[in-house]
Formats: C-alpha cells, structure tokens, sequence
C-alpha cells in the first residue's frame, strides 16, 4: 500500500505580482519552497516592473482578496500569513478581517512603502490603514530603517521622522500593537548591516551582517518569507528571525544581475551548490 506524503507546513502570502520574479508573491513562493514550506498565495494586485524599478500597480478588487483567501482557508489549514504589498485600502480592511478570524496564526508583515528605486507604492491611506488595521493584530513587522522612520512618526514632522533612533521607532511601532519589530539596517551606513529585534521588552537582539556589494531586488519579501517558513516549521520567534536571516544573507550572497537593474537574491543557492559539487565529483 503506497503511503501519502505528510504535509509541509502551509504559509498564506498576500502580495502583488512581480513578473520579474525578484519581489512580491514570486519571491514569496520561491522562499517558502526552498524552506520546505507550500506556499498559498492570494494575489492583491498585478505590477508592471522589472530589475530597475516599478511602472504601474493594478490593484485587484477586495471582493477578489476575500474568495482567493477564503477558498484556501476553508479547505487547508495553515500555519502562517505573510503580508507583502496589498495595493489598496480596500485590501487592507478585507485582510484584516480574515486574519481576525484566525488569531492563533502567526501574522508577519512586510510593510513596503516604496521600491527599490524610490516608486512610491503605498499611500498615506493605505499606510494608515495598516497601523490602524493590520498591526495591532501583527506577530512581527520587518519595515527597514527608512519604512521604520515613516510609519512610527507618521503624525509628525519631516525633521523628526529624519531624526528619530530607531530605538524610539520600534518603540512606537510597538505601542501600535505589534508583538516584535525587527528593523533592517541595509539603508543605514556603515560597513557591517545591522538588524534589530524588538519585542515587549525593548531590545531583544541585534544582528550583525557583512555588507555586501550592490542592490537587491526582493530581499525584504525573502526575508519575512523565510521568518514566516521558520515559524510555520515550529521555531521560536528569535530562532526564526535568526534562521531566516542566515538563509536571506546566503541568497544575497549567491544574488546574480539577469537585467540592467538590481541583483536578484538566489533563493535557490543551495541547490545550485549542489549541482556545482556534483560536477566537480563527476570530472575528478
């Protein structure tokens, strides 16, 4: 008698599309994957991009967010939901009140506000939609340093946003309701990145990062993906985000430039490695 496989953990992602396949639902998927994870998607919206930057959003309607998700909730049960971009207000309300029916499920969001090249892809609605909606509902949130300045001193002043530590915008990110933040240092200076856990108690821990050459296209989607994939395996919070970062940095190192924009992040590394080791037996 043939036996049935077991399961692998199932993570629902709510993003935009990349036809590039660097960010959004593809990077997504592919992270998931090669964490062992299957990843269920819900499409938000359609984008018009490549490796240089965004041209156009297409944001899907809510009623569409709503049955996508609804339909692979009612016949799987999964272990986490991750948010990358969700292109509309609309979207945002309709996803909040899905995620409010399953508040045992670990709920990570990548609040992207902008691309790569600067695209703006998030209003300030939909930004205050989040805070207002998603966060205090949120396990974790990873903004990087300039997300981070945005969302906590939204109410404020330009110079105070540019002024702000970051330990006084995890604090406030934390007061809007989210359990951990962890900020992503890439846009700060210096010769190492440095990220930053936060939880309840303030600092939980800093990670430290070699910097590496060039621009990435993807790697804030690869890595809440790949915390989500850790968590949903059954790894603590601190285990996860350390895990995952591990992994990210390694598809950084193995990035490769396909177009005449930012490298993408190889979430397949590993098993291109692999295949270089098994050539190398081969000729020996």
């Amino acid at each position: 008698m043939t036996q049935i496989a077991p399961t692998p953990p199932l993570v629902l992602t709510f993003s935009a599309t990349d036809p590039s396949g660097g960010a959004g639902l593809q990077a997504d998927l592919l992270t998931l994957s090669s964490i062992g994870c299957h990843a269920l998607t819900v499409v938000t919206g359609i984008t018009v991009q490549d490796t240089v930057g965004v041209d156009a959003v297409l944001a899907l309607e809510a009623d569409w967010v709503d049955e996508q998700a609804r339909a692979v909730l009612e016949d799987m049960q999964v272990a986490a939901f991750k948010l990358g971009m969700l292109a509309s207000v609309e979207n945002v309300a309709v996803i909040a009140e899905i995620v409010a029916d399953y508040p045992d499920v670990p709920l990570l969001i990548d609040p992207i506000l902008s691309s790569g090249r600067g695209d703006e892809l998030s209003s300030d609605d939909i930004q205050d939609a989040m805070i207002e909606l998603l966060f205090p509902q949120a396990t974790l949130i990873t903004p990087n340093s300039l997300e981070a300045r945005r969302l906590a001193f939204s109410d404020d002043s330009e110079e105070d946003e540019e002024n702000a530590t970051l330990d006084e915008c995890a604090a406030r990110l934390l007061e809007m309701g989210c359990e951990y933040v962890l900020i992503t240092g890439t846009h700060e200076r210096g010769p190492e990145v440095i990220n930053t856990l936060y939880g309840n108690n303030g600092l939980a821990r800093a990670y430290s990062w070699e910097r590496l050459p060039g621009s990435y296209h993807g790697s804030g989607c690869t890595l809440t993906s790949a915390i989500a994939a850790c968590l949903a395996h059954g790894l603590s919070m601190e285990e996860a985000v350390a895990e995952a970062q591990e992994f990210t940095w390694q598809t950084l190192k193995a990035g490769f430039r396909p177009g005449m924009g930012q490298y993408i992040p190889d979430r397949m590394f590993w098993a291109r490695e692999e295949d270089e080791g098994a050539g190398d037996e081969s000729q020996a």
